[in-house]
């Protein structure tokens, strides 16, 4: 529970600081001052929703940093570094996108791609991939981040995660007005919203922004698929990429903080929560596709 706690933890915490503040405006009161305004309801849950997942967006790539404690290469300081950095601007350089910062953080195999625009990203890998694999390997796990930010995932992400926040803004206070409503049917003396409103607004939150999470993932795992071939057609081949899975299944997976869980080369497998597909469905995926 607390794995998957922490996987929405940074969405669910700013769209809840959200409605703390409409709360203490008077938002509430607003939208149920004459019955429930539904039009107003919407317009209060698009904000509600789009606000908090495009403020998530704009703070991913300092919280990455921070939270995998990533050191940027500014200046490489062994060719390891060197030829890190000259990879990933080659694969930017062939995608089109601005060169992204390069860092490299500590922990098991794994890579992380962040950032709000595709011109101003980060790509990060750990030191136990650089220890683990091949330079061919590594190299498609960059090309797999690379290929991430060309194709717009975290925009894309941020939008499927907004559309999910307003249904469960505005699915939450409808419940909550039905609620609230029914257990003061007989008392007149009260207008607004009440406890029952604001307890049953609080748990369905949480509950469906659980349902949420898991449409989400299920798009982050489409969206894992995408990435394995275009790291495949920066290559010019697939084998590397083929090579890179198989050798990520036989290691232990590299645990990333969960803001950044859903751009990594590898993530938590076999449920709905699963930012990733199932390293052998990846390599079946591979072998299947026209890719050389």
């Amino acid at each position: 529970m607390k794995r998957i706690i922490l996987f929405v933890l940074t969405n669910v915490m700013v769209v809840a600081v959200l409605g703390v503040v409409a709360s203490l405006l008077g938002v509430n009161r607003f939208l149920t001052a004459n019955g429930l305004n539904l039009t107003a309801l919407l317009g209060f849950a698009l904000i509600m929703g789009f606000g908090g997942a495009i403020i998530s967006l704009l703070i991913s790539k300092p919280m990455a940093k921070w939270s995998a404690k990533v050191r940027i290469i500014n200046d490489p300081q062994s060719p390891d570094e060197a030829w890190i950095v000259q990879t990933v601007r080659n694969f930017a350089d062939k995608a089109g996108i601005g060169m992204p910062e390069v860092g490299i953080f500590e922990g098991d195999p794994n890579a992380f791609a962040t950032g709000a625009f595709k011109n101003s990203s980060l790509v990060a890998v750990s030191t136990g991939l650089l220890q683990n694999m091949t330079r061919e390997e590594v190299e498609a796990v960059i090309g797999h981040e690379v290929a991430h930010v060309a194709n717009g995932d975290m925009v894309t992400m941020t939008l499927i995660q907004g559309v999910m926040n307003t249904f469960v803004v505005f699915l939450s206070r409808v419940i909550g007005y039905a609620v609230d409503s029914f257990l003061r049917r007989n008392d007149d003396r009260s207008s607004g919203p009440g406890i029952g409103y604001m307890l049953t607004t609080l748990v369905l939150d949480i509950v469906l922004g659980f349902a949420a999470a898991i449409v989400v993932a299920w798009f982050s795992r489409q969206r894992e698929f995408r990435a394995d071939a275009g790291a495949a057609q920066l290559m010019g081949r697939k084998q590397p990429m083929m090579n890179a899975l198989a050798r990520l299944g036989g290691l232990p997976p590299g645990e990333l903080p969960k803001t950044v869980e859903a751009m990594g080369i590898t993530g938590k497998l076999g449920s709905l929560f699963a930012t990733h597909p199932p390293i052998e469905q990846r390599i079946a995926a591979l072998q299947n596709s026209n890719s050389n």
